[in-house]
């Protein structure tokens, strides 16, 4: 693989550029929909279909690392099978270095490293022999294919355990062996579907290592996840809920859409929340944009210039109905909030 030119990323590396204008995947008008559960019983009422994507459009650049950030079941992970080829979208086209994956997927799939979110690995064989079988799958051979599976043992930290049987490995030593697996082809574009599942915070840092490893190398690299501090990593984002992509930058511009500080306010009386966001809203704007306060997670946001000089005045008129407040810089998840309007949590 050779490395393209150089272009700053967010964490002060150098990411690739790509020399052509075509990006490394493009997607316009993606949709998808999950037939309903047929019905069991005579007289039931049929449930709907589930539009798990809508209208997606997006362009991902050679030689960058892309996070789909969102919770679980906002469509990030259908978007992913999509891309690797392991479905076929319901409307919309999905192009991987200019290749469509519904009509030449075996010429996709050359290009790709895949690792999942569910195990891929066999239990009954070494670590040694899955990604043997992995590589030959791929057409390797020896001696190239020894080498590399030497080299990517001893990155992920296994070199020592690769004649043990796979299913004596922790979740996290197994996570480990199938990211070495994803990067065993080489490939020119590699999709993650939460690929820190199961790691433990110094596998996490090892693992970014061997991404940003790959991306100088020229690879594009395109991730799920719904962990805040996995997605400030990333070059860029895509924020998608509910099936659509609400929002496409680096995390830095998103968190920049929000306006000064965001305040929290929590009442001493949940029956008070209400009426106390609406007196807060009377009594201490003007507001600007649609920074004003709202209720969410059982708490009052809002957004202001100064958060401390708003907090003053806060518990000089109201501290008797405040049981806390604490107000900062915005995060990811202030932007998803603003964006959407719910908070980001995962489904019960």
């Amino acid at each position: 693989m050779t490395a393209p030119t150089a272009t700053p990323t967010t964490d002060g590396e150098a990411a690739p550029r790509a020399h052509a204008a075509t990006p490394a995947i493009r997607i316009r008008g993606l949709c998808h929909t999950y037939p309903a559960p047929r019905r069991r019983r005579s007289g039931a009422v049929p449930a709907p279909d589930r539009a798990a994507l809508s209208d997606v459009d997006l362009e991902v650049e050679t030689g960058e690392i892309f996070g789909l950030l969102g919770p679980n079941g906002s469509g990030k992970t259908t978007l992913f099978r999509v891309v690797a080829t392991l479905m076929t979208p319901s409307a919309g086209e999905v192009e991987v270095l200019g290749r469509c994956t519904a009509r030449q997927p075996g010429a996709v799939r050359r290009s790709l490293g895949v690792l999942f979110q569910s195990p891929s690995l066999d239990s009954k064989l070494t670590a040694r022999e899955n990604l043997d079988c992995h590589g030959r799958l791929y057409g390797l051979a020896a001696p190239d294919l020894p080498r590399r599976i030497d080299a990517l043992l001893e990155q992920v930290g296994l070199a020592g355990r690769d004649r043990e049987l796979v299913q004596r490995f922790s979740g996290g030593m197994q996570r480990r062996l199938e990211l070495a697996k994803a990067l065993l082809s080489d490939p020119r574009v590699l999709v993650l579907d939460e690929p820190s599942t199961g790691l433990d915070p110094g596998a996490r840092h090892d693992m970014w290592k061997l991404l940003k490893a790959q991306r100088r190398r020229g690879a594009t690299i395109v991730l799920t996840t719904h962990l805040m501090e996995e997605a400030e990593r990333c070059d860029r984002l895509g924020i998608i809920a509910e099936g659509r992509m609400v929002a496409v930058d680096a995390a830095d511009r998103l968190r920049s859409r929000v306006g000064g500080d965001v305040v929290s306010v929590e009442p001493k009386r949940r029956d008070d929340l209400e009426l106390l966001r609406t007196d807060i809203e009377h009594d201490l704007g003007p507001w600007h944009g649609d920074g004003a306060p709202r209720v969410a997670g059982g708490r009052i946001r809002l957004e202001t210039g100064d958060g401390s000089a708003f907090v003053a005045r806060l518990g000089a008129s109201m501290a008797d109905r405040i049981r806390g407040v604490a107000y900062g810089r915005p995060t990811l998840e202030d932007v998803y909030l603003k964006l959407t309007g719910h908070e980001f949590a995962e489904p019960e």
